[in-house]
């Protein structure tokens, strides 16, 4: 079973994650964004991963340092998790429709890591009402900085596109979706493979 954990443990954030890559597609993180826990919650769903833990951070000061150290934490359990890579499919690409939203996205874990984001977001705060009652928000300027973290230590390069659509909520939940797919298609296990590295190298790196 391919599964790791994470400790990332800073004065701006305090993360922990499992991940079991083989998973059924359960998310059970305490996340303190509500719109965040529901990209995280259809990541799992969509690329069948188990993910747990808890997530906290200075959201006083800002949801940039919480949400981009996630995707560092996440990508550094796909590297863990994924060793060497051997045997694995490597690439993936998936086209997700979300609504009126066309997205798009592929992966490589060739070992460089580099993101392309064409989101198309208007970087316009999602308001949404928390358990409390009060009023909460999504920094959707946030969203490139969880998958520029998750490239950095998932040593994967990630291309992610909006072809087109309306909502900004139809748009991330889309690419969240797609990146699930292709990360799903990518860490597979190929049968065919028989355990070699997958490059022409005989090392991902």
């Amino acid at each position: 079973m391919r599964t790791a954990t994470i400790e990332r443990n800073t004065k701006e954030t305090q993360i922990t994650l499992t991940l079991n890559i083989d998973g059924t597609g359960k998310c059970d993180v305490d996340c303190p964004i509500g719109f965040f826990f529901h990209m995280l919650n259809s990541f799992c769903k969509h690329g069948l991963f188990d993910l747990s833990g808890s997530i906290q951070g200075d959201l006083e000061v800002d949801q940039h340092h919480l949400i981009e150290d996630t995707g560092i934490a996440l990508g550094m359990a796909f590297a863990k998790a994924l060793g060497d890579c051997a045997g694995i499919y490597r690439s993936g690409s998936c086209l997700y429709p979300m609504d009126e939203s066309l997205c798009q996205a592929a992966v490589d874990f060739g070992g460089r890591p580099y993101l392309v984001c064409n989101a198309s977001l208007t970087g316009i705060p999602l308001v949404s009402i928390n358990a409390a009652g009060k009023e909460a928000s999504f920094q959707t300027d946030c969203f490139e900085d969880f998958w520029q973290g998750f490239v950095s230590t998932g040593r994967c390069n990630l291309h992610l596109d909006t072809i087109r659509g309306r909502s900004d909520h139809h748009k991330m939940e889309g690419l969240f979706k797609a990146a699930a797919r292709a990360i799903r298609q990518a860490t597979e296990i190929d049968p065919r493979r028989n355990g070699a590295i997958p490059s022409t190298k005989g090392v991902i790196c």
